[in-house]
């Protein structure tokens, strides 16, 4: 077990740099955003996040039924990609609901 994972990380390592860079740069980007900017990019961000969960059914699609762990995973992140989708899309309702006139 634990050789596989020391096999996996070194066929991976360019791909595991390359999350560990996005990690500091979203960081770095996100932190220079204003207040008043933060939600709408953050609504609009969530609901983006729709790609991860088709990108989720299409990995499950092509996953042998054996392989509970990627099909659990999987599953996990279509719930999770759901939630956010549906957050996103309140939160952005909630703000459009800021600039309508009151009667």
């Amino acid at each position: 077990m634990f050789s596989e994972i020391l096999t996996f990380l070194g066929e991976n390592i360019q791909m595991i740099y390359i999350i560990i860079l996005s990690v500091f740069v979203g960081v770095e980007v996100i932190g220079k955003v204003p207040a008043v900017l933060h939600t709408p990019l953050m609504s609009g961000a969530n609901a983006i996040h729709g790609v991860v969960i088709v990108g989720a059914i299409i990995v499950m699609l092509n996953t042998p039924a054996e392989n509970i762990l990627a099909l659990a995973l999987g599953f996990v992140a279509v719930v999770f990609g759901t939630l956010n989708v549906v957050g996103g899309f309140a939160v952005t309702d909630r703000m459009l609901e800021m600039f309508k006139k009151k009667k």
